[in-house]
């Protein structure tokens, strides 16, 4: 491998808000970074229809204009992307040695890790083309849009519960679906969730599809695993409750993660465990998993980063 063309001074891996926006910084503050923007380039937002909460468009902006917007801007200051996927990545010694799915391989001073987490679905036929059309795995993104509607939520863990009891803000009336007969749910969010006269339990079922038309989801096809009879649900909107899951497989245990796969970092900043590696966005946050606060971090990663370069520039000119 030529180790003089494939060193990089800032490798960002993954994009959406968080890597387009370490990319921006990190090519302002001239580091050249080349992002690897992985299977789902601008990341979940490009799923997304209208979003009202990003600061900036008084009157909304579709998910997928607003990644490319960012990506544009990016461009601008001589960001370099590569449509690939990183499979391995050897964190043992900088500079830190990283295989793409295409088998390109680059050298990186530093790395930023921006592969988010992917929400948990069902697996139900055409699920994920509906996303955006009455399917949704976020309550606080879509919420909005199903005011005085009816809504199913699937799920029996904190999340489902979390997210019903946010959708009851909007919704007319919540259905919460469970395959089983209780909760897993922590029982504080259990007990507020009982006690929230918009939700209605429906236990001991499964939905096994979505019926759908040109306007979007129509209604749910459930079937309760106790009587094994089937009935069909009306509902304007379908939210999967069932968690996410990081995408921290390529990094082979290399960095300390949590019970649940995302990556820790020291404090308030967004290092990790090995110094001249940084996290940022939903990949380390299971709590906010918005588009501004994935924004924002992607804007420290990339000045630790920074700063992270002119302490080793300092330290080899003592």
């Amino acid at each position: 491998m030529d180790t003089t063309l494939n060193t990089r001074q800032v490798i960002i891996i993954g994009s959406g808000p968080a890597g387009y926006t370490a990319a921006l910084y990190a090519s302002r503050a001239g580091l050249n970074p080349l992002v690897i923007e992985g299977h789902e380039p601008g990341g979940q937002l490009t799923t997304t229809t209208d979003v009202e909460n990003f600061p900036g468009f008084p009157e909304g902006v579709m998910g997928p204009d607003l990644m490319a917007h960012m990506k544009k801007q990016t461009l601008r200051f001589g960001t370099e992307y590569l449509a690939a996927k990183v499979t391995d990545i050897d964190l043992s010694k900088r500079p830190f040695k990283l295989t793409c799915d295409n088998g390109h391989e680059f050298l990186a001073e530093t790395v930023i890790i921006s592969t988010g987490a992917s929400a948990k679905y069902l697996g139900l036929k055409n699920e994920m083309e509906l996303i955006g059309k009455g399917v949704s795995a976020c309550a606080t993104c879509d919420g909005f849009f199903y005011r005085n509607k009816i809504v199913h939520v699937v799920g029996g863990g904190d999340t489902a519960l979390e997210e019903a009891n946010f959708l009851t803000r909007f919704a007319s009336i919540v259905y919460l679906v469970h395959r089983k007969d209780h909760f897993r749910a922590s029982k504080p969010m259990q007990d507020r969730t009982f006690k929230n006269p918009k939700i209605q339990v429906i236990w001991n079922t499964e939905v096994k599809e979505i019926l759908f038309d040109e306007t979007g989801v129509t209604s749910l096809r459930v079937h309760n695993n106790k009587t094994n009879e089937e009935t069909f649900r009306p509902t304007d909107g379908f939210f999967l409750g069932i968690g996410h899951e990081p995408n921290t497989k390529f990094l082979k245990g290399q960095i300390t993660v949590d019970d649940h796969g995302y990556i820790k970092t020291e404090g308030t900043h967004p290092d990790t465990n090995i110094p001249g590696v940084f996290a940022c966005g939903d990949v380390q946050d299971p709590y906010y998993r918005q588009a501004i606060s994935a924004a924002g971090s992607g804007c420290q990663a990339a000045i630790r980063a920074e700063r992270f370069l002119e302490a080793e520039h300092d330290k080899t000119n003592l």
